[in-house]
């Protein structure tokens, strides 16, 4: 039998292979961006690892998610018209079903009206996690200069992960020492 190696060695000289081709430096922009999406997707993971049921399918919705957002980010522009709406391409449908998540969860849980410090819960640590290595990837996706939908997407998965976390909290009380 045939044993695959995981070890390429292509990227030994400091540069990664692109979906569709093309090959760029591991410190340019781009992979700066799309290897902070995986880290969000890994943070996601230990989130999803200590929910059930309803939020850990909500959890895991995410990071599939960020499987289409990674693939636009590890394309070259001059490619990206090979993207599909969907599955390697974010779309503004995208975003919109993210707001209407917010929403549905805002709806549910409402809103804290004053600062939170993560830890209410291992699910909602996780995800306070998760949201600001989304606003590390939205930011890198700024300086790799992305057009199109994925700046708006982590914009909001942000916000998505932030109501979240909240929902995930068992019950979130407003302390006596804060008012």
């Amino acid at each position: 039998m045939l044993q695959v190696k995981i070890y390429t060695k292509k990227g030994d000289d400091g540069t990664t292979g692109l979906l569709y081709g093309g090959r760029i430096s591991k410190a340019d922009a781009g992979p700066e961006a799309y290897g902070t999406v995986d880290e969000a997707v890994a943070a996601l993971g230990i989130a999803r690892a200590a929910a059930d049921g309803d939020l850990a399918e909500r959890i895991l919705a995410v990071q599939r998610a960020m499987f289409v957002v990674g693939a636009e980010l590890a394309t070259d522009p001059a490619n990206r018209d090979k993207l599909e709406d969907g599955l390697t391409r974010v779309t503004t449908e995208m975003v919109g079903k993210l707001e209407r998540s917010i929403d549905e969860v805002v709806d549910i849980r409402g809103l804290p009206t004053e600062f939170v410090v993560p830890g209410g819960s291992a699910v909602a640590a996780g995800l306070d996690l998760a949201r600001t290595i989304v606003r590390r990837a939205e930011r890198r996706s700024v300086a790799a200069a992305v057009e199109g939908q994925v700046v708006p997407f982590l914009n909001r998965l942000a916000d998505y992960l932030y109501v979240l976390a909240r929902l995930a909290e068992a019950e979130w009380v407003p302390s006596k020492e804060s008012s």
